[in-house]
């Protein structure tokens, strides 16, 4: 197997992860919220902080590593205009991506203390939740972006400011 198709594998592999872990979390956090129960939101928030810190952090770590070895065992220029928007919207969603976590956490950690006193979610649960809420679709529809580019490869020109 070549170097080629082991850092082809990872990166695939990477955003494979990114994406699903994304949507999973989500899908997971929406649903525990609908309940409305404080202890189903935290057992759930537990779970979903957990995944976010061990795969997408790990994905987050592989994407760029692959990524910029891959440009080079292809020959690509990391000034291409693809790979430059990519990385653009790759750093747009981690913007959004690092407060989400911190909001996971708060979150959860809000939906434990209710539980445990058998009290509602307070008031801060419900912001934390509609700013995590409305932050998961520029990260969502930045990665989708991003695997478009990753397959397309569309002609965006050199944006080398060097040359």
């Amino acid at each position: 197997m070549t170097a080629f198709l082991v850092l082809k594998y990872l990166h695939v592999i990477g955003a494979a992860v990114l994406l699903g872990t994304g949507a999973g979390i989500a899908f997971f956090m929406l649903l525990a919220h609908r309940t409305g129960d404080a202890a189903i939101i935290a057992a759930v928030a537990r779970v979903v902080v957990i995944a976010d810190l061990l795969f997408t952090a790990s994905a987050v770590v592989v994407q760029p590593v692959t990524g910029i070895l891959l440009s080079l065992e292809v020959g690509y220029s990391l000034w291409e205009g693809w790979i430059v928007a990519s990385v653009l919207l790759y750093i747009l969603t981690g913007l959004f991506w690092l407060p989400v976590v911190w909001m996971q956490a708060r979150m959860r950690d809000l939906a434990i203390a209710a539980a445990a006193a058998g009290a509602p979610l307070p008031p801060l649960y419900y912001r934390l939740f509609r700013t995590w809420f409305a932050f998961g679709f520029p990260a969502f529809a930045a990665v989708l972006a991003i695997f478009w580019l990753m397959i397309a490869r569309p002609d965006l020109g050199n944006w080398n400011p060097f040359d």
